[in-house]
């Protein structure tokens, strides 16, 4: 009988490759994908049918609302959540008639009707547990997304307010490109990493360098304007961009998540898109209504 060289069988199995990443932490191509989508639905309505701004707030908001909400659910936090969501639609659409007036007005009765909520919620003839703490958040988050959010509905309705909502969009999209590219390529010195251990002082310069050169070069080809109103424009964009997204890292990091939601493949959910875009629209809507 001849030898017969068997190959042995294992159940072990195979070890695959892990999956490549951006060294900035993001599916990338995913990621390029959906924001050609949103960006060229953004741009779409901004330059040719402005007033459906308001609509992609409307739709927009709630979601990422909800997706806070959830997250501080998962966390014990009680927030009033149909007030928030019904007011946040407030905030939204009484810009249109009562322009700034509307959405303070709508913004404060929010408020008042969410601590009188969270008060009744648990039963007058009980001691409310946690109020502080849950009325904190939810002031919070009435400012942090639908109070924020609105300040790009008020640009509409000023003299080509679609081109000035779409260059506070497109520069805070160009700092985030900026900043991510050099971060990538240059990225040695971390800015803050107790709460982003991704953003470097080097991409904050990319930043600046792209969102400044975006807002200068908008204002002046979109609405006629002197060059140097781009530039404080473009700094308090960046500026606040990159507050807002070390903002939104702060909370989650309290709650102990990496994202806010899974809706936007490379993005995770509609907070962790536009956390930048919130704080900028406060700004962008100062420069511009002061300035342009």
């Amino acid at each position: 009988m001849t030898d017969q060289h068997i190959t042995p069988v294992t159940d072990t199995p195979v070890e695959e490759p892990p999956k490549k990443s951006s060294r900035a932490g993001r599916n990338l191509p995913a990621a390029i994908g959906v924001g050609v989508v949103l960006g060229g639905l953004a741009i779409g309505v901004l330059l040719f049918a402005p007033i459906w701004w308001l609509l992609m707030l409307a739709v927009a908001i709630p979601i990422g609302m909800h997706e806070v909400i959830r997250r501080l659910g998962e966390a014990g936090y009680a927030l009033p959540a149909i007030p928030l969501l019904v007011g946040s639609q407030a905030m939204i659409w009484l810009t249109w008639p009562f322009g700034p007036a509307g959405l303070l007005g709508a913004y404060a009765g929010t408020i008042v009707v969410c601590m009188v909520w969270r008060l009744v919620g648990q039963g007058i003839r009980e001691q409310p547990v946690n109020y502080l703490r849950d009325i904190s958040a939810a002031v919070l988050l009435a400012t942090w997304v639908p109070l924020f959010a609105s300040f790009s509905a008020l640009l509409i309705f000023q003299d080509d307010g679609g081109f000035r909502t779409f260059i506070v969009i497109a520069s805070v999209v160009f700092a985030d490109i900026g900043g991510y590219v050099a971060g990538v390529l240059f990225g040695r010195h971390l800015m803050v990493p107790a709460i982003s251990p991704k953003k470097s002082w080097e991409g904050l310069g990319g930043s600046l360098v792209f969102g400044v050169a975006a807002s200068v070069l908008a204002v002046v080809f979109l609405l006629g304007k002197p060059w140097w109103v781009g530039i404080p424009l473009g700094l308090l964009l960046v500026v606040t961009g990159v507050l807002g997204d070390l903002v939104e890292s702060q909370v989650k990091r309290d709650l102990g998540i990496k994202d806010m939601g899974k809706l936007l493949p490379g993005h995770g959910g509609i907070m962790d898109r536009i956390d930048a875009m919130l704080p900028a629209a406060v700004a962008g809507w100062i420069v511009l209504t002061l300035l342009a």
